[in-house]
């Protein structure tokens, strides 16, 4: 084994990791809301800036910082990313104020936009071909669904234990200190650019420009509709099935056995583990079929299972929703990876960035619209799901486009050639 393959080994562990710490805490804010509301006595709006603020954090170090991959390099953007979140976690053994947790909160947001568009341009420079970006890409995400997992499992466990949630932070940032130690001892690959004065040419004015490339704003319009779907579960599900929000024993009482009402109390968790188990799968089904019929056929299952969710009642949704995680699972990063993979690596943190912010948009606008529908039609989560199928069905006529015109084959065999031909 040469020097150049344990290297690229070690930077695509190191990816994972970064992915799955940073899930460990996202994916973990619903948890915390429910100890911070009764805390500082802070309304339902108030804690919702818990999730708000960071994703727009991340949305906004995407669109105006992602260029820095490209500028000063992979490795001091996957450190100064890094070394921010961490200073980040470590505060919140301090963090005794419903402002200053948001707050850290948000700038952990900040620092995830800058270390993951590193981290998403350097899976490019280690990758053979767009096929291999894609399969790499799914592996990530398979550990993002894995640290989703793990976040809110540490969190129930310190709470139960008596022990403050901000532990997570600190576990977090023990994590992330380790990942800076290897990204600096690690040898990161070197990418060529084609062009001398390609180096001027990085900069925020450029980043934001490339919005308006058709493939940056197709893969990234994907991305939101696809983040806005997916949102639905986590953040309403549990909401939609519950029997009688007003009564805290008759919660789940409407389903006639106890395997049910364990499925609906965990029902969040089940998606979760769907999903990530569906991100394992997708490495191998990236490596051999073609990703457009595969990200069509299984936008449409998302669209079934929501459609059916609805139609069939909560009985029905406690199985089809959480289900809808297994289909959920290779589309983001299919979307991340082709949308990147469209460009030459030297934009590969750019176009990273620009895909991040719409991504983090959807997070954040998502839950927002399906909430304002809600509770215009008097505060049934029935009716967010609505809104929520619509955003599935746009995705999958987009997608169903995508494999019948396949607007994008061209620009990828280029880049095959011209970026992966020496790899």
């Amino acid at each position: 084994m040469t020097e150049t393959t344990t290297n690229n080994r070690i930077i695509r562990w190191l990816t994972y990791l970064m992915f799955m710490m940073f899930a460990m805490t996202s994916d973990s804010v619903g948890e915390i809301i429910k100890e911070v509301k009764v805390a500082f006595s802070v309304t339902n709006a108030q804690a919702s800036l818990m999730h708000s603020l960071p994703m727009l954090g991340i949305a906004m170090s995407g669109l105006f910082l992602g260029f820095l991959a490209d500028k000063m390099g992979r490795k001091p953007t996957i450190i100064l990313g890094l070394a921010v979140f961490g200073l980040a976690c470590y505060s919140f053994l301090v963090a005794n104020d419903f402002v200053f947790i948001v707050s850290l909160m948000t700038l952990s947001g900040i620092a995830v936009g800058i270390f993951k568009t590193g981290a998403l341009a350097l899976i490019g420079d280690i990758s053979t071909s767009t096929r291999q970006h894609t399969s790499t890409m799914n592996g990530a995400e398979a550990f993002f669904g894995v640290g989703a997992i793990i976040g809110p499992l540490i969190v129930a466990y310190l709470i139960n234990q008596g022990v403050a949630w901000q532990w997570l932070y600190v576990i977090a940032g023990g994590v992330c200190t380790l990942l800076i130690v290897i990204a600096l001892w690690v040898r990161y690959p070197r990418y060529m650019r084609t062009h001398a004065d390609e180096a001027e040419s990085v900069s925020l004015l450029q980043s934001l420009k490339l919005v308006k490339n058709p493939y940056a704003l197709g893969f990234s319009v994907g991305a939101f509709l696809y983040v806005a779907a997916e949102s639905a579960i986590y953040v309403w599900m549990p909401s939609y099935l519950v029997c009688d929000a007003t009564s805290l024993r008759a919660t789940y009482d409407c389903y006639s056995s106890g395997m049910a009402q364990t499925l609906a109390i965990y029902s969040v968790t089940a998606f979760f583990v769907l999903r990530a188990a569906g991100r394992f799968v997708g490495i191998w089904m990236m490596a051999h079929f073609n990703w457009a019929l595969v990200l069509m056929l299984f936008s449409g299952a998302i669209v079934v299972c929501f459609f059916a969710g609805l139609a069939g009642g909560k009985h029905l949704a406690l199985y089809l929703f959480p289900l809808s995680g297994i289909f959920m699972s290779v589309i983001y990063p299919t979307f991340n990876s082709k949308g990147i993979s469209c460009f030459p690596k030297h934009q590969h943190g750019s176009i990273a960035g620009v895909i991040l912010f719409f991504t983090a948009a959807g997070a954040a606008a998502g839950p927002l619209i399906m909430g304002l529908v809600s509770d215009a039609m008097g505060g049934d989560a029935k009716y967010g799901f609505i809104v929520a199928t619509v955003f599935a069905a746009l995705l999958f006529a987009g997608l169903v486009y995508n494999y019948l015109a396949d607007p994008t084959a061209v620009r990828l065999r280029e880049i095959e050639a011209q970026e992966y031909k020496d790899a």
